[in-house]
């Protein structure tokens, strides 16, 4: 409903706001990124026809954050990494079906070039959905 409309109003700004957020780490509970997580699925669900123009940037920002997740070396307890790149993984999904398949293309890269195994299990996981 409205929720919708106002969302696609402000998607540039909202999109800053995502991007600056999903670069930095804000502690060991992560709660920061974990809600931004939560706000671009939102997002994606809401303004579904703007974002396949959106996608490069949106992916390229998941995937940092996918990997910086990864190799981590600080005091984020095993439970919040592997939350945080479910989430991260769940909106990729949803981009991936809000571009028809486009992610699933753009990923077939990175999972070849990737050596981490919880990033290719997350791009695994795009990649098989339906």
């Amino acid at each position: 409903g409205r929720f919708g409309i106002r969302i696609v109003r402000h998607l540039r700004r909202l999109e800053r706001v995502i991007l600056g957020y999903l670069e930095v780490c804000d502690g060991p509970e992560e709660e920061a990124r974990l809600g931004i997580l939560e706000t671009l699925q939102c997002t994606i669900e809401h303004a579904w026809p703007r974002m396949p123009c959106r996608l490069p940037v949106l992916l390229k920002a998941l995937l940092k954050m996918m990997w910086d997740v990864h190799t981590d070396q600080g005091p984020t307890p095993e439970t919040v990494k592997l939350a945080l790149l479910q989430r991260a993984t769940e909106c990729l999904i949803l981009l991936d079906r809000c571009s028809e398949g486009q992610v699933k293309v753009l990923l077939e890269g990175v999972y070849s070039s990737c050596e981490e195994n919880r990033v290719r299990e997350c791009i695994r996981k795009v990649q098989e959905t339906t």
